[in-house]
């Protein structure tokens, strides 16, 4: 068993004072401020403890609530709204298990005020999630974009879980949501990043935070990432389904970090050829 004791300064903290020219900008999203990249979940741990323990190992400073599964008190959801300190933690409240834009909605109305109760009263955050398929849980473009729509019409800052599409993330982006989070494969699949070309595209496009999630199932494809270019990631099953989830979050905090440095870098332009390290001039004669 591997225990977790110590957790050392943010690797990006310690670089900054030793070299300026690491400097990274914080992540804003809807003017609001955090220095962790890393969003994790709250769902599928073995138990309350090993939950509380690996937001704790991954450093992270927003968390995804199922607020249909707290409210309903279901299986591993029993006492989680209190579980965690929220004036350490910014709740982002998921509108898990709607499959139509109806229900997003009025579950999005039920989050806020859930924030709001738990002492977040400026919180009105929604990661915004229309799911009507069972099976591979792909989200709802039209439902999604509809939704989003109204929230934000409401005063919401949406977080849409989408498809790595293209058009829709900048018709999102339009609309006003805040970020956009296209899978990087379906969630809970462990796959990885399975549609790099089309999350470069977002990336490239987008005004706003793009957030990967779903599909991460270890540190180096979370580092992968963010080589790419994302602005955050969300994980959580790679995290909690992991044999150590504690540590298994300890290493997601770390390749987000070490993929978001690799990033800013800059890594070299990758060659057909071979290209020596050490230089051709000045070596002794055979």
């Amino acid at each position: 068993m591997i225990l977790i004791t110590h957790y050392p300064l943010p690797i990006m903290q310690t670089i900054e004072k030793t070299n300026s020219s690491f400097l990274d900008t914080s992540l804003i999203i809807a003017g609001k401020t955090f220095k962790s990249r890393l969003m994790t979940g709250t769902g599928k741990y073995r138990n309350l403890q090993e939950m509380q323990d690996s937001i704790t190992a991954s450093g992270c400073e927003i968390v995804t609530v199922a607020v249909r599964r707290v409210q309903t008190q279901a299986p591993g959801h029993e006492g989680l709204a209190e579980a965690i300190d929220w004036s350490k933690i910014w709740m982002l409240p998921n509108t898990a298990g709607c499959q139509t834009a109806e229900e997003a909605i009025r579950v999005a109305r039920l989050g806020r005020e859930m924030a709001k109760l738990l002492g977040q009263e400026d919180n009105n955050f929604v990661k915004l999630e229309v799911i009507p398929d069972s099976k591979y849980l792909l989200p709802d473009p039209i439902g999604t974009l509809e939704a989003a729509e109204q929230l934000v019409k409401e005063g919401f800052a949406v977080l849409p879980y989408i498809n790595a599409d293209p058009l829709l993330a900048k018709r999102l982006e339009d609309v006003g949501c805040v970020t956009v989070m296209p899978l990087g494969s379906p969630i809970g699949s462990g796959q990885g990043i399975r549609n790099a070309a089309n999350i470069a595209i977002i990336i490239d496009n987008a005004r706003v935070p793009v957030v990967v999630d779903a599909g991460i199932g270890a540190p180096s494809e979370a580092a992968l990432a963010m080589e790419m270019g994302a602005d955050a990631l969300l994980i959580n099953s790679a995290i909690a389904l992991a044999q150590n989830s504690t540590a298994m979050a300890r290493a997601m905090g770390m390749a987000t970090e070490a993929g978001r440095l690799a990033y800013l870098a800059g890594r070299i332009p990758v060659k057909s050829y071979a290209q020596a390290s050490s230089p051709l001039t000045g070596t002794i004669a055979g």
